[in-house]
């Protein structure tokens, strides 16, 4: 798969978030381009990362699919969209 794409992770906070994402993407050859991350009220933790799969080998679903193991681990729900659909859904 080429182009990049945006990983949105969101859930309860706690250690090892950005570790497990980052450690997912650099397995499957993405290249974090960009990362934001915060946490509102104390509790709820939410990142963006834009990544770039120039590198990558999997097609779209099967890289996606490969963030379900730590979704079910840390209990958090991990979007993935094409760049070009999330600037799509963003445009005002």
């Amino acid at each position: 798969m080429k182009g990049r794409v945006i990983v949105t992770v969101l859930g309860s906070d706690k250690s090892g978030i950005v570790a497990s994402v980052s450690k997912k993407l650099c397995e499957l050859k993405g290249n974090i381009i960009d990362i934001t991350q915060t946490i509102f009220d104390k509790e709820l933790f939410a990142m963006i990362m834009l990544v770039d799969l120039a590198d990558s080998t999997l097609e779209f679903d099967e890289f996606k699919k490969e963030f379900k193991s730590i979704e079910n681990e840390l209990n958090l729900k991990i979007y993935v969209q094409h760049e070009d659909i999330f600037k799509a859904m963003h445009r005002i």
